[in-house]
């Protein structure tokens, strides 16, 4: 597993010539009405197991939670499923909000 800071991420999204990650939100619905990086893509931890499949394990994943805890141990499952580029996104959805989206809700 491996990780990615709110300014890594922020600078591999707007790099154009590096292919875009895909986003995934292991938070629970509500938790993404509250706030959300844009483009991303909700599957709450306790449903990936059954979603698996809707995920290519060639493509760089980079986990999404509040503050870093359930996203690390999706991207440390993810990596035993096979996943060769599954990241941890440090500090969450919070880090995002605090050093990259300044006008992003926190909880």
């Amino acid at each position: 597993m491996k990780s990615v800071s709110a300014s890594e991420l922020c600078a591999w999204l707007a790099d154009k010539d590096r292919p875009p990650p895909v986003l995934l939100d292991v938070r629970e619905p509500w938790e993404t009405r509250i706030c959300r990086i844009e483009g991303s893509e909700l599957v709450p931890m306790q449903a990936l197991p059954g979603r698996l499949s809707e995920l290519d394990p060639d493509r760089p994943i980079v986990c999404i939670c509040h503050l870093g805890g359930r996203s690390m141990q999706v991207a440390m499952f993810l990596t035993r499923q096979g996943f060769k580029d599954a990241y941890n996104l440090t500090g969450g959805v919070d880090a995002w909000a605090r050093q990259v989206d300044t006008a992003m809700p926190t909880y």
